[in-house]
């Protein structure tokens, strides 16, 4: 049967119904046609209203329809025109028209024809001008002489509206496939979704093919693209909700996850000041920063909005690096901001999301790749996708726990690349990606613990901020979330904030979990019990009670004995061979070294966290990490200690290090204890800290007894732990390292001996007045007072705590007080004996980022040059946030202006007030501080040089400070200098400058006459003096003049409003 054209000028198909099958082909077919019928129309996708196909109704086929013709179409016959758009010219198809089936090719067809019958016809609509076809140039020169030059005529205009209404056809086809491809369905039954997205997938498909076949392969990719973009990020979205919309609290994959929107409690997160280490041990540092006072600077954060920029900032924000102390909730974090960008909540202008934590990333740092490679292989969902550099996508990276890192990371000497698909080593895919050479659109979001920041540049990290944990208000907030029986709550939270050392551990969210973990079993499922009050005593329980709860669920519970202390032991000897390498994460062969059974440790401790990988990816392996440090900590002690209770003389071969010889081999337990204090205050970080507080915590009968329930062929030691205690006390009064003396107090509290504390509390009871002088060893036992209160330390005063001559008042007494200097606002030293050798400790102290240290008065102290030197290298640094700063009569010369000035030049100053008064700094000396006062990263407004020896030769650079355009001084005293009257008027040069903003000038005892009553009565009278008060006592001024300015003061349209003489 043959097949009826239209009357658009289509040729007739002159195929009998009987021809079998199609040509051979390797092309792939685009969309399947499941009809007993082919559709023999053209379909119109064009733009707004359908229009009717010109065909006669009784044309045997589908009635006419503005639906897409990329859907799927059940048919056995097919559609019998192949249409091209090729670039350039058009030619003509070269089959004849009695050929059967379809020639070769290797050109895929566009659709899929599920037919006995196959399309001969090939139109062919160029791009541009169209151009006679030669078949039908020789038609016409053969054409019958009776044929009119009318009808010739009549027919070239037939065709020329048949070329306009092609190229009309294919505008608004084009309009309509893009409308297609970009509209947004409403919800619809499962079916009709798979429908539509067939749909759309299959016009995407025809249109790449299209535009293929017109050699425009980048166009192609382009809308290749655009079209893929929503399914990839749909499957992704998808993929990352169901990943990480629940939390394992602790364990993951143990026990019934919660979902996290319904207990995620918003951390405090805050800008961070800069990319250094901080090398204390991370429990000092949540102590110290538990005292630390909350600024203007420190905005929180909220963690779904860390790439934007902060207030007052104008730089996009690329690359973020969040840094903060194991357990902090950093990675809840990260997984807040997935979720709620997978929901839909926030963050919807980022397309992809791809978080790659380094512990996974770990396991494929031995072979090459291509970034394509990780991205696919990681997210398959994204398979279909291709990306270049040349995309300007919003793509987010997301490297979670830099501390955990076992890649180089060289970004000095590692080579170069700029091609997504360029294969090579996942450290040099790393550091290309973080320095911008790959996907340069891309942002990158790091987090690390604060002892790794110094792996990643300063220069490729536009923002660093660091993550708090929880300040008070949000612990109890977790904690009515976490327990959800309101007065067993609060009596959790209450029992809390009774014990110090507790509470402050609770900035830590995973120390709440595993305070509310023990706190809820002991006052709920407990028979009895004592309360824990000290970290020993919380620790022990908590592993009490994961043992227990392992138990309960596996069974065998006679075995569980000998289990428990295998298990323990062998999970003690991980934890105290990583924590001497300094790992907190571990593989597979790290515990079989320790002889653990990967699938025991995994299922029965409830201490050890397995990480699996399940998706097949580039990898197949498995994480271990504990579910903190501090229990890693924990672990390690509780090792030593069991190690020696079984008394086991012979020490293994594994131990080797000097650390572990040390404790091991030690035959008393008085011995280990005194072995692993001097081992703690040798190292300068702290990282030993904690480790000492279990492992002398262990050794109280309470806890033994504890441990005896859990582990009973262990027994239980009987020491006296006096003889402990005497050596921690000889220990503090040798004078150690102030962090590492502060420890030694955690560990009397551990041992259960407060007698230092409370002599220094009873001393403290007393007045000032029937205050005795402090030893060196009470006073580092009131710098843990201190440090330990719930009070704020508002301001310290080293000189009420002993007169003249005490050690209070020494560079001892300051050193011992350190501590407490961090964690003062204000801090006043006068006349308390500092010398140069405290301004080191001090510079110390101003660096560190825990410090909160505004305001620093060392008044009538011989520092001297070189001490102002030591402590300008504080004020330079970029944790440094001092902003007042008295050094009256403390011996300095022009040699301290210099280091002064480039402290005020750094563009992390933050000084707001200098007084350098009393000091000889002469003329020179004030040359050189005025070249830092016109620096535009000078931000000083409060300069005092009262009896400093300078002469009128100084008022020439402070003139020209005071009209620098960064000038921002408001108040300048210069009393009892001998400054004369030409110094003041070549000092109101700068006061009428358009860019001085002096409000008070202080020129008492300066040697004037009532010529500088004339001349300051001209610089008020200029309409740019910004000058409020005017101090010129101990001047020879005469009453008449004076009362030139007093006038002035009474006028209301001049500024002055306060006049001194």
């Amino acid at each position: 049967m043959s097949q009826h054209r239209d009357s658009g000028g289509r040729h007739g198909d002159t195929r009998s119904t009987s021809q079998k099958g199609r040509s051979n082909t390797s092309a792939p077919s685009c969309v399947s046609m499941k009809s007993d019928r082919s559709k023999e129309d053209y379909i119109n996708f064009s733009e707004g209203q359908s229009h009717p196909d010109p065909r006669p109704t009784t044309q045997k086929g589908r009635s006419n329809t503005s639906a897409p013709s990329c859907v799927s179409m059940k048919s056995d016959r097919s559609k019998e025109d192949y249409i091209n758009f090729s670039e350039g010219q058009s030619h003509p198809d070269p089959r004849p028209t009695t050929q059967k089936g379809r020639s070769n090719t290797s050109a895929p067809s566009c659709v899929s024809m599920k037919s006995d019958r196959s399309k001969e016809d090939y139109i062919n609509f160029s791009e541009g001008q169209s151009h006679p076809d030669p078949s039908v140039q020789q038609e016409e020169q053969t054409v019958h002489p009776s044929f009119s030059k009318v009808n010739r005529k009549e027919l070239s205009t037939v065709f020329k509206e048949l070329e306009h209404k092609v190229i009309t056809f294919m505008t608004n086809e084009l309009k309509r496939l893009k409308s297609f491809l970009t509209h947004d369905y409403p919800e619809s039954p499962c079916n009709e979704e798979d429908y539509q997205r067939d749909t759309r997938d299959g016009a995407l498909k025809i249109a790449v093919q299209i535009l293929r076949n017109m050699n425009q392969e980048i166009i192609a990719q382009q809308l290749e693209k655009c079209g893929l973009f929503p399914k990839c990020q749909e499957a992704l979205k998808h993929s990352l909700k169901e990943k990480f919309q629940r939390i394992f609290e602790g364990v993951p994959k143990l026990g019934s996850p919660t979902l996290l929107d319904k207990i995620y409690t918003e951390l405090y997160i805050t800008e961070g000041e800069s990319v250094e280490v901080n090398t204390e041990h991370e429990v000092r540092q949540i102590e110290m920063a538990s005292k630390r006072q909350i600024t203007m600077r420190e905005t929180p954060i909220k963690c779904t909005e860390i790439f934007r920029p902060l207030p007052g900032q104008d730089k996009l924000i690329r690359t973020v690096l969040t840094k903060g102390v194991a357990g902090i909730g950093k990675t809840v974090s990260v997984q807040k901001f997935i979720l709620d960008w997978a929901k839909g909540k926030a963050n919807q202008n980022i397309l992809f999301i791809f978080p790659l934590p380094f512990r996974e990333l770990n396991l494929i740092k031995e072979k090459k790749y291509t970034l394509i490679d990780v991205i696919h292989h990681f997210f398959s969902e994204t398979e279909d996708f291709a990306f270049s550099n040349q995309d300007r996508y919003n793509i987010a990276f997301i490297f979670d726990g830099l501390d955990e890192s076992r890649l180089p990371l060289d970004f000095q000497h590692n080579e170069c690349i700029y091609n997504v698909s360029e294969p090579a080593s996942v450290d040099v895919l790393l550091t290309n990606l973080i320095k911008g050479n790959l996907l340069p659109s891309a942002l990158v979001w790091i987090t690390s613990r604060p002892g790794a920041v110094n792996q990643i540049p300063p220069e490729c990290v536009d923002q660093v901020t660091e993550v708090r944990g929880f300040n008070d208000p949000q612990k109890e907030e977790y904690f009515r979330k976490r327990i959800t029986k309101k007065k067993l709550a609060k009596r959790i939270i209450t029992h809390l904030k009774s014990s110090r050392t507790l509470y402050i551990m609770c900035h830590i969210p995973v120390f709440c979990w595993m305070a509310a973990t023990v706190l809820e079993y002991i006052l709920t499922k407990a028979e009895s019990g004592e309360i824990p009050t000290s970290l020993s005593q919380m620790y022990t329980h908590f592993l009490i009670i994961q043992t227990k709860h392992m138990s309960q669920k596996y069974g065998n519970r006679d075995a569980d004995a000998l289990w428990n202390l295998k298990t323990i032991l062998s999970l003690g000897k991980l934890a105290f061979q990583q924590l001497e390498k300094g790992n907190l994460i571990f593989y597979e062969e790290d515990l079989r070294e320790c002889g653990i059974d990967i699938t025991e440790a995994s299922v029965h401790s409830g201490m050890c966290t397995q990480i699996f990988r399940e998706e097949a990816g580039l990898f197949q392996g498995k994480v271990f990490c504990f579910v903190h440090l501090s229990i890693q900590e924990f672990l390690a002690a509780l090792y030593v200690f069991l190690h020696f209770s079984k008394r086991e003389s012979n020490v293994p071969e594994q131990h080797n290090t000097s650390l572990l010889y040390s404790l091991l081999s030690a035959n008393k337990l008085l011995d280990i204890q005194q072995t692993a204090v001097d081992l703690a205050l040798r190292n300068e970080n702290g990282q030993l800290d904690l480790f000492l507080r279990f492992l002398l915590g262990l050794s109280l009968e309470s806890n033994q007894k504890l441990l005896q329930d859990l582990l009973p062929q262990t027994g239980c030691s009987s020491l006296n732990t006096e003889e402990t205690v005497k050596y921690i006390k000889k220990k503090i009064r040798e004078d150690p390292n102030p962090e590492r003396c502060i420890n030694l107090f955690h560990c009397l509290n551990e041992l259960n001996d407060h007698s230092l504390v409370e002599e220094v509390n009873g001393y403290l009871r007393k007045g000032k007045g029937a205050r005795q002088d402090l030893s060196p060893s009470q006073l580092s036992a009131l710098a843990f007072v201190q440090l330990m209160s719930d009070q704020e330390l508002e301001e310290f005063n080293l000189g009420d705590y002993g007169g003249g001559g005490s050690p209070a008042r020494s560079d001892v007494g300051l050193i011992r007080m350190l501590p407490v200097v961090e964690a003062s606002r204000s801090v006043k030293l006068v006349n308390c004996n500092i010398t140069k050798k405290s301004c080191a400790v001090l510079s110390s102290a101003l660096c560190s980022n825990c410090s909160s240290l505004r305001q620093l008065d060392l008044t009538d102290n011989y520092l001297g040059d070189s001490g102002v030197e030591l402590l300008s290298t504080g004020l330079e640094h970029p944790d440094c946030r001092l902003e007042k700063l008295e050094l009256l009569g403390c011996k300095l010369t022009e040699k301290s202006c210099a280091a002064l000035s480039s402290a005020l030049s750094s563009n992390s100053s933050r000084l707001r007030q200098l007084d350098l008064g009393d000091n000889n700094l002469g003329d020179s000396g004030v040359e050189l501080l005025s070249t830092g006062l016109k620096h535009p990263n000078c931000s000083l407004e409060k300069l005092g040089l009262i009896d400093c020896n300078i002469t009128k030769k100084s008022c020439v650079p402070l003139s020209s400070a005071l009209s620098s355009n960064s000038s921002s001084l408001r108040q300048l005293h210069l009393s009892d200098n001998y400054l004369g009257d030409s110094g003041v008027e070549l000092l109101s040069t700068g006061l009428v400058h358009p860019n001085c903003r002096l409000e008070k000038l202080g020129l008492r005892c300066c040697g004037l006459t009532v010529r500088s009553c004339y001349t300051l009565a001209s610089a008020l009278r200029s309409n740019l003096s910004s000058l409020r008060e005017l101090d010129l006592r101990g001047n020879n001024l005469q009453q008449s003049y004076v009362e030139l300015l007093s006038a002035l003061q009474k006028d209301p349209e001049y500024r002055l409003t306060e006049l001194e003489y």
